[in-house]
């Protein structure tokens, strides 16, 4: 571990198309909905960008590299799992999570009524308190795959710093 520097930071981001016949889980969280993300795990797409936001502040790579999607281990998998790990890699390599920002774009349906339970089990898997998780949730506006309801997208960032 380079300790020459006190905080780092780090971005994520993920998406996937979205289709009938799948759960729709964000932060840990199933939300009622006709549609839910396509993909080899159950497709979390904030939980999959928070995973990448972290990884690359503490540069152990990408989330591609942890949870591959050609494992069998990883099918269906909840994406909370992944998080947990994360949390580990990043304690074994000496650093701990000062905070967690999150942007999540989805068209429909609305999400403010799940954010609060979404913050407390992504706090739980990262080991902090749900004051250091913000989510925040915006539409498309009709634009993009995100716009025409086709896709979700989360955006995040992470800041960690090394243990004393």
């Amino acid at each position: 571990m380079n300790t020459n520097c006190t905080h780092r930071i780090g971005y994520g981001n993920d998406i996937h198309r979205l289709a009938a016949g799948r759960k729709l889980i964000l932060g840990g969280v199933h939300v009622p909905f006709e549609l839910g993300p396509v993909g080899h795990s159950d497709g979390d797409a904030l939980a999959h960008a928070l995973c990448d936001a972290l990884l690359g502040a503490a540069a152990l790579g990408d989330i591609g590299r942890h949870f591959p999607d050609t494992s069998p281990e990883w099918h269906n998998a909840p994406s909370l799992t992944f998080l947990q790990r994360t949390r580990e890699l990043l304690d074994a390599a000496g650093f701990r999570i000062l905070n967690v920002d999150s942007t999540i774009s989805l068209e429909r349906p609305k999400l403010a009524p799940f954010i609060p339970t979404m913050k407390e089990k992504l706090a739980e898997a990262l080991g902090i308190t749900p004051e250091q998780v913000s989510i925040k949730a915006k539409t498309g506006e009709g634009v993009d795959a995100v716009g025409k309801g086709e896709a979700i997208r989360a955006d995040a960032v992470a800041l960690i710093e090394p243990l004393a």
